[in-house]
This record gives C-alpha cells, structure tokens and sequence, in this order.
C-alpha cells in the first residue's frame, strides 16, 4: 500500500508535558500547543520523502525503510537514525512512525508513548 499524500495532525495529546520533558522552554511550548501542523508523504518503494510543516517551520527528511538515514528533528538537530523498520525510534523530537492498515482508510499514526502528535489522511 502507498501511503503517499497530505496528513493533518488530528490530536495532540500530553503534548505540553512531553515538551518539557525533552526540554523545550515553556515560551515554545506555548507557541506551539495550538499549532495544528501538516505532514506530506511521497513514497516510492521503500523510499520514503517526509515534510513536515509547523506553522511556518517546515521540515523535510528521506529515508529508506532498514536503511541508516540522517534525519532533522523540529529543533533543527540532526540525528542519524536507522537500520530498523521504524526509522524515528530513538529520539524523542522524532515522531515514531507506524502504519496501519485498514478496510477503509489507512492512517499514520505516533504513538502516545512516543510522540505528542498523531496523524490521519487529510481526505
């Protein structure tokens, strides 16, 4: 299944707590609590092209599925990550990934655990 397209963030949930806790300060947190930011996919294989759009913050990063990559974080950080399905996992300013299928819709999603934000196809 191809999971290119425009995604939306659908909830925040813990959102303030988990900044703090991977040490933004409260004047960013504050900015962006009610930031409903977008996600673009395109992918191609295994290939995938990632944008994030944060207001006017605007993240793009590549990867490739079990490949090591070097990914930017929200902050402008960046991480080299990878060798795993799940190219995010280990950093707390990069949302963990997974997709999930289903008969109607597929969505990406962050697990609460991970990452403050989810995502659903803007359909």
């Amino acid at each position: 299944m191809n999971f290119s397209g425009k995604y939306q963030v659908q909830s925040q949930e813990n959102f303030e707590a988990f900044m703090k806790a991977v040490g933004l300060p409260d004047e960013l947190i504050q900015k962006g609590k009610d930031i409903k930011g977008t996600s673009e996919i395109v992918q191609n294989g295994k290939h995938f092209k990632l944008t994030i759009t944060t207001g006017s913050k605007v993240v793009q990063n590549e990867f490739t599925l079990g490949e090591e990559c070097e990914m930017e974080t929200l902050t402008g950080e960046k991480v080299k990550v990878g060798g795993a399905p799940s190219p995010t996992s280990g950093h707390p300013l990069l949302p963990e990934l997974s997709l999930e299928l289903s008969p109607r819709a597929s969505s990406l999603k962050a697990p609460t655990s991970q990452s403050p934000w989810g995502w659903i196809p803007n359909l």
